[in-house]
């Protein structure tokens, strides 16, 4: 740390080199754990790719559990940089940013892999991932489900238990949808079949029908 006129210490701006060192190390960091999982990935293969030092990677983020940390952290990064104030709406503006993202993610097929395998490796035991996805999960179950609320009130539609099943369904059909667009992406449109569903899920909030399966 350095000393500032006054006596207060304050910690030094990384330079704009070590930043751009660490961006190739997370995009590194995800095509590895992308194609090979967090166990199978290693830091020696990271290192390879970006022309480092096993010891270099661990310079720059500690350990490979603080690694897969920022790489989580990184991939919520790129969801919201391009919105107001770094993110997601409320409202029905959420449900279009959920669409939006799906478009984004057809695009973007490394980190939609590292993110699929990742969180399916989370639910194994003492998986550095699995707090993060635990709350990852909660954390955007309470937003979905907020939006529904708001929804509702702005049209004049009672509340229903529903709203926190739509907010878990809308979550699981998007992760789903991209297990099986990165099996057989000519298959599955990615886009359009999340655009679908969670128009779907919201309809059925917002104007509930009788079920067809009674």
């Amino acid at each position: 740390m350095t000393e500032t006129v006054s006596g207060q210490r304050r910690q030094p701006r990384s330079r704009p080199a070590t930043l751009a060192r660490r961006r190739d190390i997370l995009d590194a960091a995800i095509e590895i754990f992308g194609n090979k999982g967090f166990a199978g990935g290693t830091l020696q293969e990271i290192a390879d790719q970006v022309g480092m030092t096993h010891a270099g990677i661990l310079h720059h983020f500690g350990s490979k559990d603080a690694l897969l940390l920022e790489v989580l952290d990184h991939r919520d990064a790129t969801d919201v940089e391009g919105l107001e104030e770094q993110h997601i709406p409320g409202g029905i503006e959420l449900f279009r940013h959920l669409v939006r993202t799906a478009m984004i993610n057809a695009h973007r097929a490394g980190i939609v892999q590292a993110f699929v395998v990742l969180s399916a490796e989370s639910v194994t035991d003492d998986h550095p991932g699995r707090e993060y996805f635990l709350k990852r999960y909660a954390v955007l179950r309470g937003q979905v489900a907020e939006a529904f609320r708001e929804v509702c009130a702005e049209r004049g539609v009672a509340e229903s238990d529903s709203i926190e099943l739509a907010a878990a369904s809308i979550l699981a059909v998007m992760d789903g949808l991209q297990v099986q667009w990165l099996l057989d992406p000519d298959a599955v449109d990615l886009a359009r079949a999340s655009e679908f569903a969670i128009e779907a899920i919201v309809d059925s909030v917002v104007s509930p029908a009788a079920s067809p399966l009674a």
